[in-house]
């Protein structure tokens, strides 16, 4: 039986625009895993491995203008958000250059023997190694910065972990191109190509988790999509981690003293970041608990105002597209349910923004048809509960599960630690990886204290989901790694007998 194509399909048409590839069968995948394992001697060098990644940042960028037009191509994002998330894509590379070149991530500890301690202490010396091949799984709404360059990928070779991505159908002629560029860094410094394996359909992405040689797995996308994954990585007769970022509501928090302070500046906000993107964005905020009362209705007026200007937009596909039209039919369909602005279907290929309210005590029961609100609802959509007190809101928060973010939005006499702004930042802290003060939590910055949740594909600690810690005892210096001996050949940050040395 012959494999089938892979196409590349123009989502502003719905059109094929050709095909790229052929789906991978099982022993396609085998390869790919083996070449990869095959290739981590390649990486064991971290000089070798940071120029490795700034030649791939600077091939990238090199090739932006080619990129760019195929990602547009097949994304429809437009050519001013994807340049941007090429430049994005290539910091975030020659910023794990830059941790590889420092070495704190290997984490260095050395205890000298202490035969006075109770128990006595031998001699350890722990660090940091990486686990081996990772399969990354792409994600569809940003065609650069999380899928075959993106951040599991960046952090998995940076830990000097080589890498098999599953391309996302979605712009599977992108996946292509920017998997040859990064081949193409890796030869410039004797890296083999199988570094970075790439293999293209369903099937092959469940056969990828399941094999021997794949020692962790990184996933962004729907809850249902990431469920299946995990179940596969745990079934293993050898469970391997698996690192999700699912589908997230992003609760946002507006105070009543914030709502009567900026109603407009905050209902214009949250229009600008619900509808980023035809609201593709995985940080998009789902759900937004704002005071009933004069306050509120200022707020919602001016949330109303925002989205009703916004144009129609085009969603990565149109399955994404049909079942946000579903999404919508079936809230709006609940009881109590209203719609100031009717989200829905546009033309044959876009949908319109909008947003739905309602009653915040309604989501405060357990159970019930309401239960379907507090689920994301992936596009330019978001549920404005308005709450009758603070005890109301908090009920609703504590009915939600983990979260990508949770936004408080507070007066300014709040902000200065007056009235209940701790608590209320305090209350947020156990939803979300990352808890945002009066702003929006699309746009999310690559810096080293970025964080999403509680196994982050942004920000360098991305890096730590692809290593484990390994202890010697009682080792011979000259057995021992360079990174583990007293001289400190490398100059790596460590900690030496208790103490901090940088």
């Amino acid at each position: 039986m012959a494999a089938a194509p892979v196409w590349s399909v123009d989502p502003r048409t719905g059109k094929q625009r050709e095909q790229v590839a052929v789906e991978a069968t099982a022993q396609d995948v085998d390869t790919a895993v083996r070449a990869a394992h095959d290739a981590r001697g390649a990486l064991a060098d971290r000089t070798v491995r940071a120029a490795f990644l700034r030649t791939a940042a600077d091939r990238l960028q090199a090739a932006g203008d080619r990129l760019v037009a195929t990602a547009d191509a097949e994304s429809a994002l437009g050519q001013a958000r994807l340049t941007g998330e090429l430049a994005r894509t290539c910091y975030q590379l020659r910023a794990f250059a830059g941790i590889v070149d420092e070495g704190a991530f290997l984490d260095v500890i050395i205890d000298h023997p202490d035969d006075t301690a109770t128990p006595p202490i031998p001699d350890l010396r722990r660090y940091k190694v990486p686990l081996g091949v990772v399969a990354v799984y792409s994600a569809s709404n940003f065609p650069f910065a999380f899928p075959v360059a993106g951040g599991d990928t960046a952090s998995a070779l940076a830990a000097g972990c080589p890498v098999v991505v599953k391309a996302h159908p979605d712009h599977p002629a992108l996946s292509e191109q920017v998997a040859a560029v990064l081949r193409e860094a890796a030869a410039e410094h004797g890296i083999p190509a199988g570094v970075l394996g790439l293999v293209h359909g369903f099937r092959a992405g469940i056969e990828l988790i399941e094999l021997p040689l794949v020692t962790a797995a990184g996933f962004t996308g729907s809850v249902r999509g990431g469920r299946a994954l995990f179940d596969a990585a745990a079934a293993r007769p050898v469970p391997i981690p698996f690192h999700g970022e699912l589908g997230s509501l992003n609760p946002v928090l507006v105070t009543e003293a914030a709502a009567a302070e900026r109603a407009e500046d905050i209902g214009t906000g949250l229009a600008g970041s619900m509808t980023l993107g035809v609201g593709q964005f995985c940080v998009k905020p789902g759900l937004v608990l704002v005071p009933a009362g004069a306050a509120g209705d200022g707020l919602v007026k001016a949330l109303a105002d925002a989205v009703g200007g916004t144009a129609a937009g085009v969603l990565r596909d149109h399955r994404m597209r049909d079942n946000f039209l579903a999404g919508i039919a079936e809230r709006t369909g609940l009881p109590d349910v209203e719609a100031p602005i009717a989200p829905g279907e546009g033309d044959e290929h876009t949908v319109s923004a909008g947003f739905l309210t309602l009653p915040a005590e309604k989501l405060t029961r357990a159970g019930g048809d309401h239960a379907l609100l507090l689920e994301e609802c992936f596009g330019p959509v978001t549920v404005v509960a308005r709450y009758a007190d603070e005890s109301e809101a908090m009920a609703v928060l504590s009915r939600l599960p983990g979260n990508l973010t949770a936004t408080v939005h507070v007066s300014s006499e709040e902000a200065a630690g007056r009235g209940r702004g701790p608590e209320l930042l305090a209350a947020l802290t156990p939803l979300a990886g990352r808890v945002l003060v009066n702003g929006w939590p699309t746009g999310v910055a690559v810096a080293p204290a970025q964080h999403t949740s509680t196994s982050t594909s942004v920000g360098g600690t991305a890096i730590e989901r692809w290593m484990r810690p390994v202890a010697y005892q009682n080792a011979p210096e000259a057995l021992l790694p360079p990174e583990l001996r007293d001289d400190n050949p490398l100059g790596l940050p460590r900690r030496f007998n208790g103490r901090l040395e940088v």
